[in-house]
């Protein structure tokens, strides 16, 4: 039953919306594959044509100008990860336009027990611009080669659904996680889509729908602007059959349970107001884990930039930002380290935390723990270098979402005893289970390459990246992005799901991606040989907005000429 609106809403243009999205869904399913090919191709160069006025925007909205060094990463999670995340659906889609599998056979394999698909690098660019970074897709147990093979991109191999009309409730954080939440509704799913803008970003309404130009004037496609009262009638709405949130755990629980006197009762009696089939990205305490090992000075002040990066990006309003650092208590490292990562939070420019609540939030945290470090000139960035008693700590139970960053020591005499400790105090103490990064450098993994194999297999997260922060997984477009499968609607934690994945994998576990522990030339030394320098999304990289910048520009035409000063840019980052 259709909810009962709000007397001050104007449901008018929802209705009109749906019923269009109605009207026109038999049509997306019936289009033919060269014909979705060609409309992803089309809408490459509209990318290139918004991307400027997309990163102008973020960087006013963020409080900064569209030429600060912190535009870089407005560069990276508007333009650059939407048309990376259309570059990968197009690889797969012309795979199949060929008479091909989805997946080369190759890329199918066992790992132990365990099948597992390697999913990145897919083709010789992503070679070339991220030399050394890997992924791939850990499957459920019991799942086959055969399994994967066969069930990879269902949709476009005699298993496509029935019209369907999709409602995304967009994210209000990272720009490209409306739109690409829309790419993966169409295009893996295969429905048709209602997005509702997040208040945040709204700004950014008029640039998706010019992106999308074709998928709306055909009827596929609609925007809407719109707080709670909207995305609770639409929600509710019977011209909506499927619903995909990102956000958080209250958003998800309001919608399915209500919120009245008697949602918990619901939940308790698994009795929903909404029992509408629902996907969600939720976010959580997201931990970083620092293995002891021989790290030079190089390696701490890298590590450093790279764990600040995990922190800062965004000022933290990221469901993966690094909240939790778990390092070793008797390591002589651990605090070279910290002090690394101390003179960062310090010297870094200042930038507000821009996201409604953050203020609040990183307050409440200062004032719960008197002991922190406050750093930054003009800015608030939380640095707790001893959570001596994490058990309650709201530091490590509550997202903050914000910039404050807290450490907790945990006992270990060695590389394998530290992460026993680890796996244990991400797995058990932390909410959340969408992303978690490990470092280790490569000689401590080629010396305890057990104990790391079974980190790496036991820690429970949607993503899990190895010398990578976690939240690389969501802009490569080929990597399922998700929480860990568990999760229910009545105990939704961290999101019930997975998007992106070009591949159309079935049966996701999680994905584990690894890049190397340092950068060229230096990673020579190190055991983990590549050609990438410092990446340009580290918020200490000298030229990561004009890296950025070409890089876009390259995604979205392919024209090799434009390479030459995508490398010399990052050679000087």
């Amino acid at each position: 039953m259709t909810s009962v609106p709000d007397l001050d809403l104007d449901v008018a243009p929802l209705d009109r919306a749906l019923t269009d999205l109605r009207e026109h869904a038999a049509g997306w399913t019936a289009t033919a594959l060269p014909e979705r090919v060609a409309l992803l191709e089309r809408m490459l160069p509209r990318i290139a044509a918004e991307a400027p006025g997309m990163v102008a925007e973020s960087a006013r909205a963020k409080g900064y100008a569209a030429d600060s060094p912190w535009a870089a990463e407005d560069w990276t999670t508007a333009p650059w990860a939407l048309a990376q995340g259309v570059r990968a659906y197009l690889h797969v889609l012309r795979r199949l336009a060929a008479g091909l599998d989805p997946l080369p056979e190759t890329a199918v394999r066992a790992r132990g027990s365990r099948t597992v698909v390697d999913v990145f690098p897919a083709t010789a660019t992503d070679r070339l611009l991220l030399n050394g970074f890997r992924a791939e897709v850990w499957t459920l147990p019991g799942t086959t080669r055969e399994d994967v093979r066969l069930g990879a991109a269902a949709e476009y191999r005699g298993r496509a659904g029935a019209p369907a009309v999709a409602l995304v409730l967009g994210a209000g954080n990272v720009p490209s996680i409306t739109p690409l939440d829309v790419l993966h509704k169409l295009y893996v799913e295969g429905q048709v889509v209602v997005a509702k803008m997040n208040p945040v970003n709204a700004y950014l309404r008029p640039y998706f729908a010019r992106v999308f130009g074709e998928f709306v004037d055909r009827g596929w496609v609609r925007f809407v602007d719109g707080g709670a009262a909207e995305g609770a009638y639409l929600t509710g709405h019977d011209g909506v059959d499927t619903i995909h949130v990102t956000g958080s755990e209250r958003t998800h629980d309001a919608i399915v349970w209500g919120t009245d006197a008697r949602a918990e009762e619901r939940r308790r009696t698994d009795k929903p107001l909404n029992d509408k089939p629902f996907t969600s990205e939720l976010g959580g305490v997201s931990p970083c884990i620092v293995t002891p090992g021989p790290w030079s000075d190089a390696d701490f002040r890298f590590q450093a930039e790279h764990i600040v990066t995990s922190k800062l990006n965004n000022s933290g309003h990221n469901c993966v930002a690094t909240q939790v650092l778990l390092v070793p208590r008797d390591w002589d490292g651990t605090e070279r380290l910290l002090a690394e990562v101390r003179r960062l939070l310090r010297d870094l420019p200042p930038r507000s935390d821009y996201y409604p609540g953050a203020v609040e939030r990183l307050r409440a945290a200062a004032d719960s723990h008197p002991q922190g470090e406050t750093l930054g000139e003009d800015c608030a960035r939380l640095f707790l270098p001893d959570l001596a008693d994490p058990d309650g700590d709201p530091l490590v139970t509550d997202e903050v979402f914000a910039s404050a960053l807290g450490v907790v020591r945990l006992p270990g005499d060695d590389a394998p005893q530290f992460l026993r400790s680890a796996v244990e105090f991400a797995n058990r103490k932390l909410p959340g289970t969408l992303g978690a990064t490990l470092l280790v450098h490569p000689r401590t993994e080629r010396a305890h390459r057990t104990a790391v194999d079974e980190a790496v297999a036991a820690l429970r997260y949607g993503t899990l990246g190895v010398n990578c922060w976690s939240a690389f997984g969501f802009l490569l477009g080929y990597t399922p992005w998700g929480a860990y499968p568990g999760h229910t609607r009545q105990d939704i934690g961290s999101g019930i799901g997975f998007v992106h994945n070009a591949f159309q994998l079935a049966a996701v576990e999680k994905t584990v991606l690894r890049a190397p522990f340092a950068p060229a030339p230096r990673g020579l030394f190190t055991g983990s040989p590549s050609l990438s320098p410092r990446p340009p999304y580290f918020v200490t990289n000298r030229t990561g907005r004009t890296t950025m910048r070409r890089l876009t520009a390259f995604t979205t035409s392919g024209k090799v000429s434009r390479l030459p000063g995508v490398f010399v840019s990052a050679l000087r980052g």
